[in-house]
């Protein structure tokens, strides 16, 4: 670089001949004296050496000579002044190149190096050359480094030593030699060139946003060194780090064209702090919406709270990513789960609150929630110390009054449970490798349309995806893989959960779950459970298995479809209900299971793949489709598909409304389930009344309440042999249990019918 060339700037002071008017015995400042009829200097105008030159008498103990125009000093371009002279009388003194700093309005820059180094005459006629260079920055080779303050030099020598001696000066010569500086024809500027130091004290800030200013398209280089940024700085230009940064944590750095993990990295050194500044940029309105982590993997020694990287704010509605990287939990005590055992009182007319809490200020947001009568996955959404109250994710069943409750808090390797509110945040290609140290994700307090798509969560200590709130309202879990730290674990020695989920509208599709105790409990409504395989046997014969499905609400408005339910079951339950008892509204129901595959091996034949279990008197099922799925058992079979628990409560069976449980086949199951079932039954002895059993066939051990249709297959004869042409009417739920129909017919018969019955009330 030339800014001679480049530019046009005259950076070259005039020769002697031209006049001595314009050269100063001074600073060189305006109105100093000039050498014009100085008796003491005298043009030459043809010296053997130097052609026209300067003849100087010392008379002073350093005598200046200044060129009184002003030289531009530009960040980012080196000046070399070089003099030329010989003695040619009297003392030898000694020479140097000398310069005034002259800054805005024409004031002096002091505090600045303003002379170069020293050289002494040592013999007459012999000619010695003097030079320094210029520059904004402190770099090797440059003599006077000066600020950015600095705008203009009024450049040329010194004479120091004894006095009485004569001296030619040949024209004073100004280079621009930025080229020896920076090593060819750039693409970037240095922010050492706007005055940055770089030793980690001095605050570079405004260097390098003046870099960036003059950048103008190019790429800001940092070179080594290590660079203290006192305030926020944002780069709209292409940035490359050598050295490194640190600054204040509330302080942000926004790279508006290098936004990506790796450069972040680059810049801080440390993978941690780097991702923590990038979080901190991508929710401050950087001009992106998703931070690439370039394949990077981050390991953790403890978890990320996301709310204290963004720093300046508890709620986000915007939508933001995170993709391409992993999240590694190496060994360290602070992944310990934090459990504190307090006595607490519960009413359920305040269903998601428990009062008069002890150590409450000890009891960490996020927390599960343990005791009596607390269904599963039940956490501390929030606290307030003062009031000593406990806000709950989700109601309890059966803990009215006072009792000792346990709080768990579980460490995740991204915490979001700071976030009040956040809405559209995504996870893509993100692998959370827990390496049974760590859980993965902690949610918001709140929050819409929470998206995780393609990401592996690998070996959670506890917990895969946790929710203490309402930040999963409407989220979405697509074509991910969750793997449990538990696969040589039998069923019964599991803890750990893939997914929690409280609100309504999720969608779960295309996700494999290994060996989980649970892979989804959902507390709300109105669910996609689509395409995923999720499967949780063990090595054990005829061993216990878990739910890998946990609905805790009874009208849950959802759909099972094209999953594989691989040695587990569904389980659905209103354990979340603080008045878990029917009184009115709605009960089990709107739940559709379709064209799924149920398999197990080596089960028990008590196993089912379909269980109910109402926590509470009273319920039954309005709303239940159940149809193209296949069930199949091998290694031994196994009873039925479906059951009721009642280690709460039975079900109100005279109530069963619209339920369609047919359509499916079934391998290595000992009975089929199905309603409306077809039935054919021979009536061997002749009899007016015949009782038809249906129960092996109606789901949950229904009742038989209704029949649809009744075809008798060849005659229906009399004792006699004469043919029967009435029909019969029906009784429904007849016999002990209420699973038979009793055919009346007119008189006396026998003989063969097929009846259509069903265990509900199809409207």
């Amino acid at each position: 670089m030339n800014k001679a060339i480049t530019d046009g700037i005259v950076f070259m002071p005039p020769a002697f001949s031209g006049g001595l008017d314009v050269w100063s015995k001074g600073d060189g400042t305006p109105g100093s004296a000039t050498y014009d009829g100085d008796p003491n200097a005298a043009l030459v105008p043809s010296d053997s050496d130097f052609g026209g030159c300067l003849e100087l008498v010392k008379s002073s103990g350093t005598q200046k000579l200044r060129y009184m125009g002003e030289t531009p000093i530009l960040p980012g371009c080196y000046l070399r002044v070089t003099a030329r002279l010989k003695a040619v009388a009297g003392n030898l003194p000694a020479v140097r190149i000398a310069a005034w700093a002259g800054g805005a309005g024409g004031a002096h820059v002091t505090g600045l190096d303003e002379t170069g180094p020293s050289v002494t005459l040592t013999s007459y006629g012999e000619v010695v050359e003097v030079s320094a260079i210029i520059g904004t920055a402190t770099r090797t080779g440059v003599n006077m480094p000066w600020t950015t303050d600095v705008l203009y030099a009024h450049v040329g020598l010194d004479l120091t030593g004894p006095n009485g001696g004569v001296v030619r000066i040949d024209d004073i010569v100004v280079e621009d030699i930025t080229a020896a500086f920076l090593r060819e024809l750039m693409a970037w500027v240095d922010v050492r060139d706007f005055g940055a130091v770089g030793d980690g004290v001095a605050d570079d800030a405004a260097a390098f946003n003046a870099a960036d200013d003059a950048a103008n398209g190019r790429s800001v280089l940092v070179p080594e060194g290590t660079y203290f940024l006192g305030s926020t700085v944002t780069i709209d230009n292409p940035i490359r780090f050598v050295g490194t940064l640190i600054m204040p944590t509330d302080k942000r750095l926004s790279l508006k064209k290098n936004f990506d993990l790796p450069t972040y990295i680059e810049a801080f050194g440390d993978e941690v702090l780097a991702f923590r500044k990038a979080v901190q940029s991508l929710f401050n309105f950087n001009d992106h919406d998703s931070l690439d982590m370039g394949g990077r993997k981050i390991d953790l020694t403890e978890p990320i709270d996301i709310k204290a990287a963004i720093d300046n704010q508890d709620a986000f509605l915007i939508r933001r990513v995170i993709r391409n990287g992993q999240f590694q939990a190496s060994t360290s005590a602070a992944w310990d789960d934090t459990v504190v055992t307090s006595q607490a009182s519960y009413s359920t007319s305040n269903d998601k609150t428990l009062t008069g809490v002890t150590n409450v200020a000890n009891i960490e947001v996020g927390s599960l929630v343990t005791g009596a009568g607390v269904g599963r996955e039940v956490y501390v959404k929030s606290k307030n110390v003062g009031a000593q109250t406990v806000t709950l994710s989700k109601s309890l069943y059966g803990a009215s009054g006072t009792q000792n409750f346990t709080f768990t808090r579980f460490k995740y390797m991204l915490d979001f449970s700071g976030m009040v509110n956040m809405d559209k945040f995504v996870f893509a290609d993100i692998e959370f490798q827990c390496s049974g140290k760590a859980s993965g994700i902690l949610l918001p307090q709140d929050g819409l349309n929470f998206q995780i798509r393609d990401c592996f969560i690998t070996s959670p200590k506890d917990r895969g995806i946790t929710s203490i709130g309402g930040a999963c309202q409407g989220m979405q879990l697509d074509r991910c893989q969750f793997l449990s730290s538990e696969q040589s674990a039998d069923v019964q020695d599991r803890h750990t959960i893939a997914v929690n989920i409280n609100s309504n509208d999720a969608k779960v599709r295309d996700c494999r779950a290994v060996r989980f105790l649970h892979f989804l409990v959902l507390g709300g409504s109105n669910y996609i459970i689509q395409g995923n395989h999720w499967f949780q046997g063990d090595g054990v014969n005829q061993g216990l298995r878990s739910a890998g499905l946990v609905f805790t609400s009874v009208n849950v408005s959802s759909t099972i479809n094209s999953n594989y339910v691989d040695n587990n079951f569904i389980e659905w339950t209103n354990e979340h209900d603080a008045s878990p008892d029917y009184n009115s509204g709605y009960s089990f129901g709107a739940l559709s299971v379709q064209n799924n595959v149920f398999f197990c091996t080596n089960a028990a034949p008590w196993f089912t793949f379909f269980v109910l279990k109402p926590f509470g008197a009273g319920h039954f099922v309005h709303g239940l489709t159940v149809t193209g799925n296949m069930f199949k058992a091998v290694n031994g079979g196994i009873d039925r598909v479906e059951q009721v628990d009642e280690s709460y409560a039975g079900f109100d069976y005279g109530r069963f409304r619209n339920i369609q449980f047919h359509s499916n086949t079934f391998n290595g199951i000992n009975q089929m389930t199905v309603s409306p079932v077809a039935l054919q039954f021979d009536q061997s002895s002749a009899a007016s009344t015949w009782s038809l059993n249906f129960g092996d066939y109606l789901p949950f051990g229904g009742r038989a309440r209704n029949v649809e249709s009744v075809v008798a297959e060849n005659s229906i004869d009399t004792a006699s042999g004469a043919k029967l042409w009435s029909m019969p009417y029906v009784r429904v739920e007849r016999g002990a249990s209420q699973q038979e129909v009793d055919l009346e017919w007119e008189q006396a018969c026998k003989g063969r019918v097929h009846v259509i019955a069903r265990v509900d009330n199809p409207n």
